[in-house]
């Protein structure tokens, strides 16, 4: 990855549906290049996909935590796989130190929140948790800025 795939990039975090033809404007280059340089990111898998991301206001009905997980490490895959049949846990990424896995979660109430923390909880392998509840989006350079 050189310097205009970096600068490609950061204009499709910034927006991704711009339009081939801004973009080109934007980096100084030609339509097909920009296209070529797109299809490439995507076949290699550093671009894996596009998402919407929503603003505070869109998700005010939602309560959202962060939850911290000691985890058994004989049973990393199986907690993994587990988590991943929760919708309600939006990410889960590896951790070094106290915790191994931290989670983004959301829930529409306070109890969905609390079952989710359980069912969390009671996952065989999971050793210890703790939870954060996140009162407001202060900055997000991935999402919205």
């Amino acid at each position: 990855m050189d310097k205009i795939d970096l600068a490609l990039i950061a204009e499709l975090q910034r927006d991704a549906r711009l339009p081939i033809s801004k973009l080109a404007l934007r980096l100084n280059m030609a339509r097909t290049t920009v296209q070529a340089r797109i299809d490439r990111l995507q076949s290699n898998g550093t671009i894996t996909g596009y998402a919407v991301c929503l603003s505070d206001v869109a998700t005010q009905n939602q309560i959202r935590a962060t939850v911290l997980l000691q985890i058994d490490p004989r049973a990393n895959a199986a907690v993994v796989s587990r988590l991943k049949t929760i919708p309600n846990v939006q990410t889960a990424t590896s951790a070094s130190g106290r915790f191994d896995m931290v989670l983004n979660v959301s829930a529409q109430t306070p109890s969905a929140l609390d079952e989710v923390l359980d069912e969390i909880g009671e996952i065989k392998g999971v050793q210890n948790s703790e939870s954060l509840i996140q009162l407001s989006t202060k900055i997000d350079r991935a999402g919205k800025g």
